[in-house]
């Protein structure tokens, strides 16, 4: 609303949001939203897609030679080579998350980030750095060894607790206090996994 009375158009990027956290679109207010569809839905690499609220497309001009009517959205994604394979499976991977059920959904990759959560925050030589403020928290949570930002340090975390302990976890930098380590439980992990994640955790902060 802020961003709208001063002309301001508000874009989102939901990459990691749609398909994993309950809420509506339209429901954001924004004038366009950007959505990932492998991240959380389960279809191949590649495929994504673009709400842009109705009032919005006068401000995106229409892809030259583009024949589509200037009243619809594909009017301004005008894309070259499409990947057909990755397209078709929307419709098969929209019937299962319809099947599970977000909230549902959601409800269970969020017990499986507690699980492993609230056994190590508190774990000396472990710093979570995800909070716990419901509206701030889904899924997906990143921690580091105790004041270790460093790059190379937190890469090989990660190798560690592949080759070592078989949990796969990602390496992120950019961060405004060094680098860190994500863990994303997904719909198909199972409580030992996390409870597997614990164990190797409280071994690497006593080392």
């Amino acid at each position: 609303s802020l961003a709208r009375a001063r002309g301001i158009d508000v874009v989102v990027d939901a990459a990691h949001s749609w398909g994993h956290v309950p809420f509506d679109i339209a429901g954001l207010g924004a004038d366009y939203v950007g959505i990932n569809l492998h991240k959380w839905m389960g279809v191949p690499l590649g495929v994504g897609g673009m709400y842009i609220r109705s009032s919005g497309l006068d401000g995106i001009d229409p892809a030259p030679g583009e024949r589509a009517g200037l009243d619809r959205i594909d009017s301004r994604l005008h894309i070259a080579t499409v990947s057909f394979a990755g397209i078709i499976t929307i419709p098969e991977a929209l019937d299962f998350q319809n099947a599970v059920g977000l909230e549902e959904k959601y409800a269970r990759v969020r017990y499986l980030r507690d699980l492993w959560v609230h056994e190590t925050r508190d774990l000396d030589g472990i710093d979570v750095l995800t909070p716990e403020e419901e509206g701030l928290v889904g899924a997906i949570t990143s921690f580091r060894l105790h004041g270790n930002g460093d790059t190379e340090a937190n890469r090989a975390l990660v190798r560690t607790l592949h080759e070592e302990f078989g949990i796969f976890t990602v390496a992120r930098s950019g961060l405004a206090k060094g680098d860190c380590v994500r863990v994303t439980p997904a719909l198909y992990n199972m409580p030992p996994d996390l409870e597997r994640l614990v164990d190797a955790l409280t071994t690497l902060a006593a080392r």
